[in-house]
Order: C-alpha cells, then sequence, then structure tokens
C-alpha cells in the first residue's frame, strides 16, 4: 500500500471563485497553487478525496462514474458564480473500495449517474489540486452520523483498495478546521475566524501538524470537545480518516502552507508526507477496530449537552446502552503511588487496579529488604516477604473499593528475577490467591520503579450492587 501524502483543504469555493477579493483568499489559493505542484511532481496514480461536504446517512457512497461532467453551483455561495467540471474518477479503485468497505461490515455503495452532483468542497479540491483533471480521483461521501470507530474502519478499507489495486495514492481530506460559519453576509475584508476560542485551537491542530503529529491531532479530538463544549466531529472526522490512511502514528513530515478565515471558518492548506521520524506521543490509546459492527459511539461517548453539531438520527432508535459507572479509587492504606495514577479505577462491574508493590503504607518500607541500595548495589532480599506484602496491598485496595480478594479475576505478576525468585514467589501466591483461582500470566522484567522483586496487575470482578467505590 502506497499513500505517498496527505493533504488537508478547505472546501469553499472563494480561493477558487474569488481569491483576489481579501488577502486571505489569494494566500490560501496560493497556498493551493503550491501543493498543486507537489502532488504534480510525484505523478500519483489517483487522488483519493474524503469530503466532509459530500453528506451521507445511510452508510457511505463512492462516485463512479467514469467521466462526471456538469457545472456546478455552489448552494450557498451561488452569486460567486459557476464551476464547470470535467473529472476522470478511477472507477476499478472505487469498485474495490466498495468491496473492501462490505468486507469491514460498512454500508456501502457506489454511484455512477449522468449529473450526479459532486459536492463543492471534491469539486474546489480537484480544480485547484489537479488544475488540467490529469490525475483520476475517487470521492467518498462523509456520514453525518459515523463516529470514530466507524470513520477508521472506513480508512482501512481504503488501505486495503490501494493495496489491492497496486495504486500510488495521494489522500485529499476537504474540511475546515473549525466549522461556524457567520450567518450573515460579510464584506470579504472583514472576515475573520469565528471566535477566539476557535481559532486558539485551529492553531493548537495546525501546531501539530505542522510537527507531523497526524495521530496526535486524531487523539486531541476529545480534549477539544471537552474544552468548547461542542462536539466538532465534522472537524475530527478528517483527521481520524487521514490518521488510519497513513498510519496511526507520527512519523510524517507536515507543513502548514497557508491558515485564513472563509466566511468565519478557518480553512488551511496543510501537506504530510509519511517519513521514519516521529515528533510528540500522545500514545494511540483506543481500541483500534477493524470490522464494524453497527454500533456508533463506542469509543467516545458524549453527553447530550456535547450534541450541537451532530443531527438526531431519525426514529426508531434502539435503546441506549446504559451509562458507564467508572470512578477512581485511593487509599491510605496502601503505598502512595509513585507516579500520576490512581490506586485503582473501576469501570462497571470491573475493577483495574495500578501496579501494586510490597512497599508499606506511611514509610515506604519494604519487607523482605530492597533488591538495591542507593547506589545500585545489590543487597539480599527476601522475595517470599515482598509477595506476601504486595498481595496484603492487593488486598488493602481492593477493600477501599468495597471489594475483596476473592473477587480477583486476572493477575499479571512481574519479577525482576525469574531463575531466583519464581518458587518463593509461587510458593506465597498459592497459599494466597490460589484458593480463589484467578487466571495468572508471570513476567521476568529487568527492573521496577523502586527497588523491589516482585509486583502485581491486578482485574477483580465487583457487581454493581456493591458499595461504590470510595476515596479513604
Amino acid at each position: 500500500m502506497t499513500i505517498l501524502q496527505g493533504w488537508v483543504v478547505p472546501g469553499l469555493p472563494h480561493p477558487l471563485l474569488t481569491p483576489d477579493a481579501s488577502p486571505g483568499y489569494r494566500r490560501l489559493r496560493d497556498a493551493f497553487d503550491q501543493a498543486a505542484a507537489r502532488i504534480a511532481a510525484l505523478q500519483p496514480d489517483v487522488l483519493l478525496v474524503y469530503s466532509t461536504m459530500w453528506p451521507s446517512v445511510i452508510g457511505h457512497q463512492l462516485q463512479a462514474h467514469p467521466a462526471p461532467t456538469w457545472v456546478h453551483v455552489d448552494e450557498l455561495f451561488h452569486a460567486l458564480g459557476s464551476i464547470p467540471y470535467r473529472f476522470t474518477m478511477d472507477t476499478e479503485l472505487a469498485r474495490a473500495w466498495h468491496e473492501a468497505n462490505e468486507r469491514r461490515g460498512l454500508a456501502s455503495r457506489t454511484v455512477a449517474y449522468d449529473g450526479f452532483p459532486i459536492d463543492t468542497g471534491s469539486v474546489v479540491a480537484l480544480k485547484l489540486l489537479d488544475p488540467d483533471s490529469r490525475i483520476p480521483a475517487v470521492i467518498v461521501s462523509s456520514n453525518v452520523y459515523a463516529d470514530r470507530a466507524e470513520t477508521l474502519v472506513l480508512a482501512k478499507a481504503a488501505r486495503d483498495a490501494v493495496a489491492s489495486t497496486g495504486r500510488r495514492a495521494v489522500a485529499v481530506v476537504v474540511s475546515t478546521l473549525s466549522n461556524r460559519l457567520f450567518t450573515d453576509w460579510i464584506d470579504p475584508a472583514d472576515d475573520h475566524v469565528h471566535s477566539a476560542k476557535d481559532d486558539e485551537w485551529n492553531r493548537k491542530i495546525l501546531e501539530f501538524l505542522g510537527q507531523g503529529r497526524l495521530e496526535d491531532v486524531a487523539q486531541l479530538s476529545r480534549t477539544i470537545h471537552r474544552e468548547v463544549r461542542v462536539r466538532k466531529v465534522v472537524s475530527f472526522k478528517p483527521m481520524w480518516f487521514l490518521s488510519a490512511l497513513m498510519g496511526q502514528h507520527n512519523h510524517h513530515h507536515g507543513e502548514v502552507l497557508a491558515y485564513e478565515a472563509v466566511h468565519g471558518t478557518g480553512g488551511a492548506v496543510v501537506g504530510l508526507t509519511p517519513t521514519g521520524e516521529a515528533r510528540g506521543d500522545k500514545e494511540f490509546d483506543e481500541d483500534d477496530v477493524e470490522v464494524w459492527h453497527g454500533h456508533r459511539e463506542v469509543l467516545d461517548p458524549v453527553s447530550d449537552e456535547d450534541e450541537e453539531d451532530v443531527p438526531t438520527p431519525p426514529a426508531p432508535r434502539a435503546p441506549e446502552p446504559a451509562p458507564t459507572r467508572s470512578a477512581s479509587v485511593t487509599t491510605a492504606t496502601a503505598a502512595a503511588p509513585v507516579g500520576a495514577y490512581p490506586h485503582a479505577r473501576r469501570v462497571d462491574d470491573l475493577l483495574y487496579l495500578s501496579g501494586v508493590g510490597p512497599r508499606q503504607p506511611g514509610t515506604d518500607a519494604i519487607p523482605g529488604g530492597p533488591i538495591r541500595d542507593a547506589a545500585g548495589a545489590p543487597l539480599p532480599y527476601d522475595v517470599a516477604a515482598q509477595t506476601r506484602a504486595c498481595i496484603g496491598n492487593v488486598r488493602a485496595v481492593l477493600e477501599a473499593a468495597g471489594a475483596s480478594l476473592a473477587d480477583v479475576v486476572d493477575v499479571t505478576a512481574f519479577l525482576v528475577d525469574m531463575d531466583r525468585d519464581f518458587a518463593a514467589y509461587n510458593a506465597v501466591y498459592a497459599e494466597l490467591l490460589g484458593p480463589v483461582g484467578p487466571t495468572r500470566t508471570t513476567l521476568a522484567v529487568r527492573a521496577l520503579p523502586t527497588p523491589i522483586a516482585v509486583e502485581l496487575k491486578v482485574i477483580a470482578h465487583v457487581p454493581l450492587g456493591r458499595d461504590a467505590p470510595r476515596s479513604t
């Protein structure tokens, strides 16, 4: 699979039809021209276009007419003029993508009708990025109800199709950054980003993109949702899509060619080229979905008050899942954590403990002695005493959460010296946790954060009828 570059571009018609109406529009047009030259130099087989300005409701649609021809007029900015076009579509890739969508569980279809309207964003992107229409394209719609999981799967299906057809592709996502337009007509000379908060977050996104941190931008979406209290899925779907298409990492060279306001939105032309180096790492910390199972909002649920940008799906609707019950647990009856984490976190009826060592609450003393001194020199120690203290600390955290050792269902143990310590550790474990019968994995590690020989990572099952977790 070859994705040569990725581009983020705005789709409103101003840089195409009235580039000299304001200095900002001219800078965007010049940036489009730079991008077009760079794309032409790569000689790609296809432009793969994901446009937030082509909304769909039932799954995703793919433009598969071999040569769509029309005169387009934007539904809002029709006074700016008409846009005649004749494009060439890569129908083989469109069909391959459709089939890959279905294999991954997505609702999908190709459309190949004379006069079928191509959205403004796709028209603007193709006219400006490929002015002579020399490069075939494939255009996919953006489902208005699709969440992060569905969007990731759509991009992975695109990767399947590009790989199976052997194409060398340039990806183009058409979207503004902030997505609030002015609701009154403005003089282009007065154009500016709708609000200071929108502009602030636009610039943070561009800072990350300029550093090639594409996956960090995809992860940043949840932070922005919380901060601005508006669920800007329209803004982030293209970032989710592009990250999953190009690779869920930060191994890109990024360049922001322009950032300007277009009727209140923040529009930017940004290029991303895969490299072997990465900047920053927010860490991909959600399920990496491979197949779509039809359940939206499984990765990033939000409250009803955050639903400003998403239309309510038509009735009938399936019953909403029960809200997740989640709480952190800390307790003075176990040694304080050595990092920025709680002793445990409860999610519904499962309790996840952070790594638990033998240190004692209040004093941090290590029963059985530390394994090394302050200079790093080895010391004699008793792993059996350390294991017994570890399990005692596990018991303390469980009790603070309204649970007990009998509720433990899974244990991962870490030993710094498997050959020396396994037998003694195993004997104490069998005595205290053997009768409970949790599953267990024991791993050898080079070192632990404190001078201890053993640490336990525990999961317990605590029915929701029990007392709620509490901090003590």
